[in-house]
């Protein structure tokens, strides 16, 4: 029996683990848990206050993207991924996953509450500006098929359907949207600026370094059990929707930063896009489109992403992929 099923009286008995890396991510994620409330952000509204009206625009459109789609990735869990796999221990990570994207959720109400940010603007841009909406639309059209349909994953095209979901808002959501706004909000604190905000999103990406880790070792173990379903269409689709992903994003940023602020401008966003789509085309086993360099090597230094920049550096030689033989 595959990590794939649908039976409700499959996967109620823990032990013996079959799958350890999923064992082992819950433990690293009940281990990692915080809460917003931890971090004194009101001192850092004097940083928000003098800063420049463009700087105030890229906080407030951070906020924008990351609100919604932290409860759109926890749709496509409940809906498109806990029902489809029966290993008690990936149900064990799942459900912690959803209680941090929930928790991601509030800390981004956190920031809304403290900072002197037009809380209807910040809500209104995710639907007004086209380049965020595109992206929003995007996904949407995954979860609706996640949440509205329903997949025979007793058939190829059912599973290469998972798989497809999974790319749309694991590896492309969280594993290229997420880090790239996650580099953005971090820079300010490179010039010494809302540095306890950058000790929240630095918690963040770390829960999210664990999401992103199950979610690649989840696509590889259903490749690995269900060869039949990597077909070359299946496969050409799967990369396209990577470079279609990646192109959005750089369309995104140039409405981020749409002037560029200290040491940043869309042109540097858009360079560490690529670097990471490089990173997620490698970890699924291809190889990498754009060659290029990583433009913030200080990503490095943040605290608490150390762990993350190695695992960007990884391959998929590092994920236990044969942990059930």
């Amino acid at each position: 029996m595959g990590i794939l099923g649908t039976g409700i009286k499959e996967g109620l008995v823990l032990k013996p683990v079959r799958y350890k890396w999923a064992m082992d991510l819950y433990d690293q994620a009940v281990a990692n848990t915080w809460f917003p409330n931890e971090i004194q952000l009101g001192e850092d509204i004097a940083d928000f206050k003098k800063m420049s009206d463009e700087e105030q625009h890229a906080i407030t459109f951070l906020m924008s993207f990351f609100n919604p789609n932290e409860l759109i990735v926890n749709k496509a869990l409940a809906f498109g991924v806990y029902p489809y796999i029966n290993a008690p221990e990936a149900h064990l990570y799942l459900a912690k996953q959803m209680w941090e994207e929930a928790n991601h959720c509030m800390s981004f109400e956190y920031v809304l509450e403290t900072f002197p940010i037009d809380r209807e603007k910040a809500y209104n841009s995710h639907v007004e500006i086209p380049s965020m909406a595109r992206k929003e639309e995007f996904e949407v059209k995954y979860i609706t098929r996640m949440t509205e349909d329903t997949l025979d994953i007793s058939t190829i095209e059912g599973k290469q359907d998972f798989i497809r979901n999974l790319i749309a808002y694991n590896i492309i959501m969280e594993g290229i949207w997420f880090y790239s706004g996650f580099m953005v909000a971090l820079s300010f604190r490179q010039r010494n600026l809302l540095r306890n905000f950058g000790s929240l999103v630095d918690w963040v990406v770390r829960d999210e370094s664990l999401h992103l880790k199950f979610g690649i070792n989840l696509i590889l173990t259903v490749l690995e059990e269900n060869p039949e379903i990597v077909t070359d269409e299946f496969v050409g689709e799967v990369k396209q929707m990577i470079l279609d992903a990646v192109e959005m994003e750089c369309e995104y940023n140039k409405d981020l930063l749409p002037s560029g602020i200290l040491g940043l401008n869309s042109d540097y966003i858009n360079q560490y896009v690529k670097y990471l789509a490089d990173r997620r085309f490698e970890e699924l086993g291809f190889e990498p489109v754009y060659n290029v360099s990583n433009p913030a090597k200080w990503m490095a230094t943040a605290n608490d992403t150390l762990q993350l920049v190695n695992f960007f550096e990884s391959t998929n030689t590092s994920y236990e992929v044969n942990a059930t033989k």
